[in-house]
């Protein structure tokens, strides 16, 4: 028999949601500095990242070496058209560019990319005080050349912005007995070229 409780759940998480959207909606936000970032291209600044948008999606990502980061950016990268038809989208990372590009292009990434450096934008720009290299996003808005931190979440297993947590779900499985990883290799039965040096 099915369990009543889950369509109450869904209702009650449905109508939270709508709720906590309008309430970012109405936040007003605070004023902040126009950052420095490097990209491959050279130096560029929090509100050139606007381009031609009132709004803009900082995607807080941790790095190359975090297939967690890896995981939500890879779910990112299917909305980005869809995105970007509304607001400017910049992953950023403490990464130098050129791994950046390397990473992202091994990924098939299409966002736009900078690097913070690990300085003072995500010290003060964290989306989780205390802690500088928190996977999350901001979205800033422009008004000329003043720029406000409108909202910010922080990214974490079996939250509401990896679809993969709640297909998950639906199976029973969570962040407990799954963990992404870069690739999903499986050991053939017979290897042909002799079975040497093979990744455990």
């Amino acid at each position: 028999m099915a369990n009543t409780e889950i369509p109450e759940l869904e209702k009650q998480i449905f109508e939270l949601t709508a709720k906590l959207n309008e309430l970012r909606k109405a936040s007003a936000g605070d004023e902040v500095l126009d950052y420095e970032f490097s990209t491959i291209d050279g130096a560029t600044s929090l509100l050139k990242m606007f381009g031609d948008k009132k709004q803009l999606l900082l995607i807080h990502n941790m790095g190359q070496g975090c297939r967690y980061c890896t995981l939500w950016a890879d779910g990112f990268n299917g909305f980005l058209q869809h995105l970007e038809s509304v607001m400017s989208v910049v992953l950023v990372s403490k990464d130098p560019p050129e791994l950046q590009r390397q990473f992202a292009n091994s990924r098939d990434w299409r966002f736009r990319l900078a690097s913070h450096g690990g300085g003072k934008y995500i010290s003060e720009q964290t989306v989780l005080d205390g802690a500088e290299n928190t996977p999350g996003a901001v979205v800033y808005e422009r008004d000329g050349d003043k720029i406000t931190r409108k909202n910010s979440c922080i990214f974490g297993p079996g939250d509401i912005y990896c679809s993969m947590w709640g297909l998950l779900g639906l199976a029973g499985l969570g962040a407990d007995n799954w963990t992404p990883q870069y690739a999903y290799w499986k050991r053939p039965e017979k290897m042909d070229d002799g079975g040497e040096n093979l990744p455990d």
